[in-house]
């Protein structure tokens, strides 16, 4: 064969051999299933044991339950060709997840901001053996403060919670805050978003409390879950803190030099979420691509700095399917997170007319929008378009912000009509909302305004995009149109797999329910894949699973 030339292998078709069964089975009140109709009922018994049988010598594969297999395999009815055992929608994942943190499932949903990921959705998830994040975003540190109080005195240590910390670069004081209240408050769990590097919040929330057991084992306090979806973040949560940000944090009193010590050892973050296309911060990045490139990183900075701690992948964006759950599991997650579904869950902080517009959102109705956070740089978030003018007209705000220095360089025409169709009153009035509000919040962003136009026109140009989100929790009637609600596509794929189902009616999507109907639905696709994969013809059906009322 000549020098880059290859061959394949001969291909065999997975053809199970006759005169080689490990068993006979002896059915018993009921008879194997063979036919692909009959395979995909059958694989909704995904709880139970079942035995992989042939018909006779030479006929086609089924599914055999209950019965009895004997050694004696000569002549028997039915040649036993393998055995599947039972699969739990409590095992899909990474059962040292599951025990770290306490849950039954490996499910998680997700930090929904201003409080929409509620306490009440919290705690619904906790007591369903789930782990839910409190919404902390864009909120003040009282009212964060009011959420843990809360939830502490409801599910205590017993069961497990965590809520939000999100990057603020322009606001770096209330990162600090709100990571200063986890640690006073002893908060186990925070979720870490919209990060683009570290910040001296969150590698001081990481490493206080840092300790060694008496077998030499590093112990967490706060356990960092780092959502990501760039590999140069996924490397700085998966490495050790660096030098330039733990020494001055040591300085100024807030590690102490044991846990700076502990800190150089272990990663800043265990649970690393890979976010693909979702609702909210996103890079639009495919969760089959994403998902083995962050894989791989894991894999070498565990070698580099011989981690005795694992580091766990989890799954997020676009898991809005059984089947997209059992994909996430398939590639190797160790858990899933769930964000746009479950906004339209009874216990979201979404007014009834937000979720009313996500129940009918398809699978394109998405658009991406500038950020009111990072609106300076350029960030997007992912929202509804269907039914609301959000996205437009901020996208129009964002055009307006780069083409010119200050809003008394606006055309008088331009102007009015902003007024007219986006803020809804005067440039004038709102600047003086803007400085009542900043006033309280933080008054350097009003001395730069006074300094430069331009940062006074985005402060003016904020208001619209935070006080947009906001109108579509409170369900403000006069500013339908402005509605902004994060989504990704999975809440379009979501409301298909649901369409004619008890979850279709928004009146019937409790967080808990979402959340078990695709538990459920997953091992449901994982055990018509395992009959897939032993030989057997399975139909199609197998692999779209209907919910219904779990519990």
């Amino acid at each position: 064969m000549a020098v880059g030339e290859f061959r394949l292998p001969r291909y065999r078709a997975p053809v199970f051999d006759p005169l080689s069964p490990v068993a006979g089975f002896v059915p018993g009140s009921e008879l194997p299933s063979f036919s692909p109709e009959a395979l995909a009922a059958a694989s909704l018994r995904f709880r139970e044991p079942a035995f992989v049988v042939r018909d006779g010598a030479a006929g086609p594969l089924g599914l055999a339950f209950g019965g009895e297999s004997r050694a004696e395999a000569a002549g028997a009815r039915y040649p036993v060709l393998g055995r599947l055992p039972a699969v739990y929608p409590e095992w899909l994942g990474e059962r040292a997840f599951c025990e770290a943190h306490g849950v039954r499932f490996a499910y998680v949903a997700g930090e929904m901001a201003n409080g929409i990921a509620t306490p009440a959705l919290v705690m619904a998830m906790a007591r369903a053996g789930m782990l839910g994040f409190f919404g902390a975003a864009g909120l003040s540190p009282a009212r964060v403060e009011a959420a843990i109080t809360e939830l502490q005195a409801t599910l205590g240590d017993d069961l497990p919670w965590g809520t939000n910390l999100i990057h603020s670069p322009a606001e770096p004081d209330v990162e600090n805050a709100v990571a200063t209240l986890y640690i006073q408050r002893g908060v186990k769990r925070v979720c870490a978003s919209a990060f683009m590097s570290l910040t001296p919040a969150v590698v001081r929330l990481a490493a206080t409390g840092l300790r060694q057991d008496a077998s030499g084992r590093v112990q967490r306090r706060h356990h960092i879950f780092a959502k990501i979806s760039r590999p140069e973040v996924a490397e700085a949560f998966m490495s050790p803190a660096p030098e330039a940000l733990l020494e001055p944090l040591v300085r100024a009193g807030h590690l102490t030099r044991d846990e700076a010590a502990l800190a150089r050892s272990v990663p800043v973050a265990t649970d690393i979420t890979v976010e693909s296309d979702s609702g909210g911060h996103t890079d639009n990045r495919p969760l089959g691509s994403l998902f083995p490139v962050i894989a791989s990183l894991r894999d070498r900075l565990t070698q580099k700095h011989g981690f005795a701690e694992p580091l766990r992948l989890g799954a997020a964006g676009g898991l809005g399917t059984a089947q997209a759950v059992a994909a996430a599991f398939g590639m190797g997650a160790a858990y899933v997170v769930t964000g746009s579904v479950n906004q339209g869950a009874l216990e979201a902080g979404l007014s009834p007319e937000g979720k009313a517009l996500l129940a009918q959102a398809g699978l394109a109705d998405v658009i991406m929008a500038p950020a009111a956070d990072m609106f300076e740089m350029g960030v997007k978030v992912q929202v509804l378009r269907r039914g609301t003018l959000f996205g437009p007209r901020a996208l129009r705000l964002y055009e307006l912000y780069r083409s010119h220095d200050s809003l008394e360089a606006l055309p008088q025409e331009v102007r009015l009509k902003l007024e007219r169709e986006v803020l809804g009153c005067g440039v004038e009035e709102v600047w003086q909302e803007v400085q009542a509000f900043f006033r309280q919040r933080n008054p350097a962003e009003l001395d730069r305004a006074a300094k430069d136009p331009k940062h006074r026109m985005a402060l003016v140009f904020r208001w619209y995009l935070g006080l947009s989100s906001r109108w579509a929790i409170t369900g403000e009637p006069g500013r339908r149109a402005d509605y902004q609600i994060w989504c990704g596509p999975a809440m379009g794929a979501f409301n298909a797999w649901v369409a004619g189902s008890f979850l279709e009616a928004p009146e019937n999507r409790q967080v808990a329910q979402i959340a078990l109907n695709l538990m459920e639905g997953a091992a449901a696709v994982t055990r018509a894949q395992q009959l897939r994969s032993a030989g057997l013809v399975v139909s199609p059906a197998a692999f779209s699973p209907r919910p219904r009322p779990l519990g």
